[in-house]
């Protein structure tokens, strides 16, 4: 006969396995934007919006997938092994570095619809991170560019956020010296404008 505190060990080890079922799992997959280049781990975007959402009630946890250089091809290579059991949604940012170093917007394009099947096939709700061209590249690849975040969400039924720097992009006091990453004020704005869009996902999770 069990003693009576191996009973309520045991029945706080399933109380916690139960609160840890119910727990929303969502991955970050992206570039330097999402893996927190030059910040401190505390300041990373997927820490930050962590704890946003779970301020706001949210039982959530943020796995932070941003590999800094990344193209979206890039991240599309890593797709599979990032994934873990427990995820239920996530976060696609990708596009910036292809559009940095000038790379066809349709290998870009490919590479995020192909992301998006895949995560389809798993029955994985998305969220989809918008991103925008430079100007120097010119008019007809900027608009290239700016129109695949949208028609891709479109096609796959996926959440877009049209813009992850909406806010803080070209402003020098939300970003780091290179006037391209943004500091931990600028994620902080950030944060705060896509937590609606995060909490959209959310409740697009059935969980099992």
């Amino acid at each position: 006969m069990l003693k009576l505190s191996a009973v309520l060990a045991l029945v706080f080890t399933m109380m916690m396995q139960a609160a840890a079922a119910q727990a929303v799992t969502i991955l970050a997959l992206g570039d330097s934007l999402t893996a927190g280049y030059g910040l401190q781990p505390s300041d990373a975007f997927p820490v930050k919006l962590e704890a946003a959402l779970k301020a706001r009630g949210h039982d959530v946890r943020i796995i932070n997938a941003g590999v800094s250089g990344d193209t979206a091809l890039d991240g599309l290579s890593r797709l599979e092994w990032s994934l873990s059991d427990d995820v239920d949604a996530v976060i696609v940012e990708l596009g910036a570095n292809d559009a940095l170093r000038g790379l066809p917007a349709a290998q870009a394009e490919t590479a995020i619809d192909t992301i998006l099947s895949k995560l389809a096939e798993k029955k994985l709700p998305v969220l989809l991170a918008g991103m925008r061209a430079p100007p120097n590249l010119g008019p007809e690849y900027q608009a290239g560019f700016d129109a695949m975040f949208p028609k891709l969400a479109e096609k796959h039924g996926a959440l877009l956020y049209p813009f992850f720097l909406d806010g803080v992009a070209a402003e020098r006091n939300l970003n780091q010296a290179d006037g391209m990453h943004p500091n931990p004020a600028g994620v902080d704005v950030i944060v705060e404008r896509i937590l609606p869009s995060v909490e959209a996902l959310i409740n697009k999770v059935v969980k099992k």
